[in-house]
């Protein structure tokens, strides 16, 4: 069984990418964790995010935004205190800070979900050349939902963190088209497919 070559490191990264990246996500909870997750990984490696995500989980109350969201000092010093934890108070902050902009989010849209998957319509994306490896940092499409998000207040949402966040939560299928899972994507997504990065 054929995979995209960055998983094979460890098990962890193989069972991540067999099971979670790429699939269209439309969980408000799960679109939180997977972006504040690449709020702790910028300057890092995503192999180390996957490796202490449980970590964040316990730090963060699983990731539940309302509850991160009334986070003061004592929860600072709490999660700095945490054995394993990446220790960043400026990351930890700005995941406290974001958390209340996502309510704001949801407020207004009903829900993050159909914020961010408001930028395709609902549809999947397919750019021409991804699948045989020629996959950018950024695009288009991340440099519009980054300036968005910067101009709602969140922190840490740089095109090249936004373009993360948007594969792995299933706006873009970025697999290798020689992988099984581009195949399993493609049945169960509402995929177009886009000729330019810049779309």
């Amino acid at each position: 069984m054929e995979r995209c070559p960055w998983c094979m490191c460890n098990e962890k990264m193989i069972r991540y990418h067999d099971e979670e990246w790429g699939v269209p996500v439309h969980d408000d909870h799960k679109q939180f964790e997977f972006l504040m997750m690449e709020v702790m990984q910028c300057g890092l490696n995503w192999n180390m995010m996957i490796q202490k995500r449980d970590i964040f989980k316990s730090c963060f109350d699983n990731f539940n935004f309302d509850k991160v969201a009334a986070y003061g000092e004592e929860d600072i010093q709490r999660i700095m205190e945490t054995e394993g934890m990446i220790r960043s108070r400026r990351k930890i902050e700005a995941v406290i800070h974001n958390a209340r902009c996502f309510q704001e989010i949801r407020r207004e849209f009903g829900s993050f979900s159909d914020y961010i998957w408001g930028f395709t319509k609902g549809k999947t994306y397919l750019y021409t050349g991804h699948q045989k490896g020629q996959i950018p940092a950024r695009n288009g499409l991340s440099d519009r939902i980054s300036k968005d998000l910067k101009k709602r207040g969140l922190k840490y949402m740089g095109s090249v963190t936004v373009y993360s966040h948007l594969q792995a939560c299933g706006i873009i299928n970025d697999h290798m088209e020689s992988c099984f899972r581009f195949g399993e994507l493609l049945e169960v997504t509402n995929a177009v497919h886009k000729r330019r990065d810049h779309e």
